[in-house]
């Protein structure tokens, strides 16, 4: 029996300002606990919310970025719920009125299995509304007793919600990877997910084709891509077989143990009206002046799609090649500057950065901004092998040296003499020498043993240490042996 899988994802930004969303106290991680709560953070008789500007202008950065609408005037509401680290009893959220409305985000999907190749979708953006954050419950050790901590409590949050377009686990890693991507390129916030910058809320229910949409199951906190993709695929599995074994799926909100690999209900999942949302009366409502939201656009990069249009238009990049350098603005600053010094081969510098320095990236568990090759280096190694000073097995041990010493390109082609021969006298003459010593293999390659050419390209590669161009080597040999 086929299933169609439905999902929709929850995202919680931390916006990157230096205080909270309705007060002045720092949001620096890693305080000790409590310490960064001041009195409306506690929520003390008598104080009052005052709205962080720079939380606003960094909504209207993301609305700008996925082409949503931005609202003239929005409204911040009371959302009453009781969690022991929630000093109100209620957060102040966006609910009926959200400063970003409707918007979309088209992302490149890798299968995550089979030969299936990339393809690209565009998820709708359903909105993007303001809140404050909860503080933090610690488990631990305090005498059998849970702590509070309050110094959360406040952080400015967007909950950037989607509409329920994606159909696997790896629409909603991709569409998730691109958000994260999104919301550092545009520096609204840091994309720390280890520290709870960005976490991932899933909605996930099956139907079978045609029926209408089933009941959803919401997975809570999700803090990494690989566990969202475990959690989605285990969480679908146990949707097919409670129906498919006569049982049914009760909406609920339930959290993934990465240590098992399976999910379990937390609690039943709450409806809007069960938050008794009205608007709030502390805070005027929002408005927003087009001029405001021009002073915004002003201050956008170039962002990753047009980036991407760019590098598939202009530099002959495939759409896959463009998303993966465009996955962090380091990377395609990066790219872009390794270009510069062959702008007219993309796709080496593309090769490259993709392929062996990525991997070794990934062997030392570093990322682009802590690369010990600079972009600069690179780019003079690849114009080595344009220019035909070095082969690329030659390139490779450039860069093995650069990686692990350092140094200048060139001072290192001199040093472990790599530069390639590249005189067609001199390889002629190799090529005359390996015939005249290999007179038999000549006449079984004439006689039509064309796979003996590999023999030669060998011997000849050998004798010459390896420095022989191998383009102007392969038309020598071509040419000699033909007679």
């Amino acid at each position: 029996m086929s299933w169609e899988i439905v999902i929709g994802l929850e995202v919680h930004a931390q916006l990157s300002t230096n205080s909270k969303i309705f007060c002045g106290a720092s949001t620096e991680f890693g305080a000790e606990p409590n310490t960064q709560a001041d009195a409306v953070s506690l929520a003390l008789p008598g104080v009052l919310p005052v709205l962080n500007k720079g939380a606003v202008e960094r909504a209207i950065k993301f609305g700008l970025a996925t082409g949503s609408h931005i609202a003239p005037r929005s409204v911040f509401a009371r959302k009453n719920y009781f969690y022991p680290d929630l000093p109100k009893g209620y957060q102040i959220s966006q609910f009926e009125l959200p400063v970003v409305g409707q918007g979309a985000l088209t992302i490149q999907v890798a299968p995550l299995s089979g030969n299936a190749k990339p393809y690209e979708k565009t998820v709708r953006i359903t909105r993007a509304h303001l809140e404050e954050d909860a503080g933090k419950s610690l488990h631990g050790d305090f005498h059998g007793m849970t702590g509070i901590d309050l110094n959360r409590a406040g952080t400015p949050l967007l909950e950037i919600v989607s509409e329920p377009d994606m159909c696997s686990a790896a629409e909603a890693v991709a569409y998730a990877k691109a958000l994260h991507t999104l919301v550092r390129w545009i520096g609204i916030c840091d994309g720390n997910m280890q520290e709870g910058s960005f976490r991932c809320d899933v909605n996930v229910s099956v139907r079978k084709p045609g029926e209408p949409l089933g009941t959803r199951r919401e997975i809570k906190n999700l803090n990494s891509f690989k566990f969202m993709q475990q959690a989605i695929d285990y969480e679908v599995q146990w949707q097919v077989d409670t129906i498919e074994n006569g049982g049914k799926v009760q909406q609920a909100t339930i959290l993934f143990n990465p240590d098992t690999g399976e999910t379990r209900a937390m609690r039943s999942k709450e409806d809007a009206h069960d938050y008794r949302y009205f608007p709030d009366p502390d805070l005027l409502p929002l408005e927003i002046s087009p001029e405001w939201i021009e002073q915004m656009r002003a201050t956008l990069p170039e962002l990753p799609q047009t980036k991407q249009a760019r590098y598939v238009n202009e530099l002959g990049l495939s759409a896959y090649d463009a998303s993966i350098l465009t996955a962090s603005r380091e990377m395609a600053d990066f790219f872009e500057t390794v270009l510069a010094a062959v702008p007219k081969d993309a796709k080496i510098c593309a090769n490259w950065i993709m392929g062996e320095l990525n991997a070794q990236l990934n062997r030392d568990g570093l990322d682009m901004t802590q690369c010990p090759i600079s972009a600069q280096q690179l780019g003079s190694m690849l114009a080595r092998i344009v220019d035909g000073t070095i082969s690329n097995s030659g390139a490779k041990e450039v860069f093995r040296t650069m990686w692990a010493d350092g140094g200048e390109v060139d001072a290192i082609i001199e040093a472990k003499g790599l530069k390639q021969v590249s005189d067609a006298g001199a390889i002629e003459k190799i090529v005359d020498e390996i015939m005249a010593a290999n007179a038999d293999k000549v006449t079984e390659y004439r006689s039509g043993k064309d796979k003996l050419f590999g023999f030669f390209v060998g011997q000849a590669m050998k004798a010459s240490k390896g420095q022989a161009n191998p383009a102007q080597l392969n038309e020598i040999l071509k040419a000699k042996l033909a007679g």
